[in-house]
């Protein structure tokens, strides 16, 4: 969940009321927000980086508070308090309008078809005379990097630019160049750079050098001009020095490049909505137009309201309420969802403003009613529906097991579901493709590259991990591993295994054969060719040849025991004899 830092006197001279700190938490959790910590900026670099750090730095009091990750709407102390303020009945939802600019046409950004092959889409919106204070400005810019790290995916789906709108002239234009071909005094830099320099220069730069992936490999990069040929911005890396904002600033103009057009729309909207209430003319947003390669000409920002029709009784039935239908209208009206009952009584108008895209079901609504209604204030009921709790037979049958494997000497050891390809092919003799191994397909570390087909090999690396400990090691474990199954929906299936290992100056076969008979002794298995268990002389690759026994039991194969092959020893960086046994349980259930 992102986490909100915001000033406590500032927040509640805003709010209009002072709340002492648990009074402030309980309104938290009432609208489903948590106050996570109460501190300052001389405790955080105190605790960061020692108290000689910390001299100098501020004592005004931090309020950090956890929100939900997709209300972008609170991520900003503008939104928190609207929010909160509608809640407590203090102000109704403002209404958010579109204008046109009273004089002129609306500012014009046109896309060229080079913006393609790298960020093919673009939004703008214009903020028309607009009062800054420091602490508004900070809000500004804070948004900003919240936004950029939450629904913009670190800036890889979409990159916001901010620009005094009195320092360049329209219309711009968003295009791709070659990096040697863009040249620019770039943000809080004192000369120009080329694209390329760019580059290099931000590679230490501890803010930047993590967005410089995203475009460093295009052979061309986006960038966006007024019609003088000033640079506004270079996306998604950095502005233009030339048009940043500052607390002078009365028209600020937003512009929005992504690989994602929905994506775009709502970071926009965000922006413009949390800050018009500073406007001349609170609550409006100049419109901007865009221009499409194609000829198509839309007007943005959409601040698109929608209507969504749902019963009381649906909600009633959903959060386990019994209010009035008008009552559940008031209390979605609190969540600045505006709600009306319709003429038959039964039905609930609700309308979504551009702010709340998260609401994107009818159970969003149902969860909002459930949030004003207070989850404290939802009586407990037993369930209609009986139903007696139980363990199932596969895990009892496990910690069964378990308890009596480490009785009979063994350690347990849990290892990870996830190896490498190495580990269930070459380590262990055999070929990748006769494992019915499950891939990953995106595998971001060598060691994590397939769901484990049997335990051995996670047995055999904790053996190495524990070379120094006295002999003999002896280990178990019951899991699950992972099997391609065609027949199955997801075309996998868990199985559950038991696997045991004895490492020592010997082999100790017969301790290995003596765990197995213990084990089918514990299930219930008599010896016996039918009906009971045998074993029988196998080939098998993993294991020294003549010194492996495959296990039948009621007729069917369950599983292998006898000595490791020494080549898969030494490939397992163990120096000694290791006999193992690996089954499936299952069977016995």
């Amino acid at each position: 969940m992102p986490t909100v830092s915001v000033k406590r006197d500032l927040l509640f001279h805003a709010l209009g009321q002072t709340y002492t700190d648990e009074e402030f938490d309980e309104l938290c959790f009432e609208f489903g927000l948590e106050l996570d910590e109460i501190t300052s900026e001389k405790d955080i670099i105190s605790r960061e980086q020692g108290d000689t750090k910390a001299e100098g730095a501020s004592d005004v009091i931090l309020y950090k508070i956890d929100v939900p990750a997709n209300r972008y709407d609170l991520l900003c102390l503008e939104g928190l308090v609207r929010g909160l303020q509608v809640f407590k009945e203090k102000m109704e939802a403002p209404r958010y309008r579109r204008v046109s600019p009273a004089s002129g046409e609306p500012q014009r950004l046109v896309i060229t078809e080079e913006t393609a092959a790298v960020r093919p889409h673009a939004v703008a919106a214009v903020l028309r005379n607009i009062t800054f204070t420091q602490e508004r400005y900070d809000s500004f810019i804070e948004l900003q990097e919240k936004l950029h790290q939450n629904v913009c995916r670190k800036r890889t789906l979409v990159a916001i630019g901010t620009h005094d709108l009195d320092t360049i002239s329209g219309p711009f234009t968003y295009t791709a160049k070659s990096p040697s071909d863009i040249r620019f005094k770039p943000l809080n830099q004192a000369k120009e750079f080329t694209a390329t320099e760019l580059m290099s220069l931000y590679k230490t730069d501890s803010h930047l050098r993590h967005y410089l992936h995203i475009i460093e490999d295009e052979p061309a990069y986006p960038v966006i001009y007024d019609s003088n040929g000033v640079v506004l911005s270079m996306p998604p890396i950095i502005n233009g020095d030339h048009s940043k904002i500052s607390l002078n600033t009365k028209n600020v103009f937003i512009e929005c490049t992504a690989t994602d057009l929905t994506k775009a729309k709502i970071v926009l909207d965000m922006m413009v909505t949390m800050f018009c209430a500073y406007c001349e003319e609170p609550f409006t947003v100049e419109e901007a137009e865009v221009v499409y390669p194609d000829g198509r000409i839309c007007q943005y920002p959409e601040l698109a309201y929608r209507k969504e029709t749902l019963t009381g009784d649906f909600i009633n039935r959903k959060v386990g309420i019994s209010e009035s239908t008008e009552r559940i209208a008031q209390l979605l009206t609190k969540m600045c969802l505006r709600s009306e009952v319709l003429s038959d009584g039964e039905q609930i108008e609700v309308e979504i403003p551009p702010t709340r895209s998260d609401v994107i079901h009818a159970c969003d609504i149902m969860e909002d009613a459930a949030m004003a209604f207070g989850f404290n204030n939802i009586i407990r009921t037993t369930p209609r529906t009986y139903t007696v709790a139980n363990q199932l037979p596969l895990n009892k049958l496990t910690e069964l097991l378990r308890q009596d494997l480490a009785a009979a000497g063994f350690t347990e050891a849990l290892t990870f579901a996830l190896c490498s390809q190495e580990d269930i092919s070459d380590k262990l003799l055999k070929n990748i493709s006769d494992t019915r191994a499950c891939h990953i397909a995106n595998p971001k570390t060598a060691e994590f590259q397939v769901a484990r087909t049997t335990l051995l090999p996670g047995l055999l690396k904790t053996l190495a991990a524990n070379r120094k400990m006295p002999l003999p090691l002896q280990l178990f474990e019951i899991s699950d591993v992972v099997l391609k199954d065609e027949t199955k929906d997801v075309g996998a299936r868990n199985n559950r295994r038991l696997c045991a290992v004895y490492y020592n100056k010997s082999p100790g076969f017969e301790v290995i054969h003596g765990l197995m008979d213990r084990v089918m002794e514990l299930l219930g298995v008599k010896p016996g060719r039918d009906e009971g268990y045998h074993i029988q002389a196998a080939d098998d690759s993993s294991f020294f040849p003549g010194r492996c026994a495959e296990i039948f039991a009621q007729g069917k194969s369950i599983g292998r025991l006898g000595v490791l092959h020494p080549d898969v020893i030494g490939r397992f960086e163990l120096t000694m004899p290791c006999s193992a046994l690996d089954i499936d349980i299952e069977p016995f259930l």
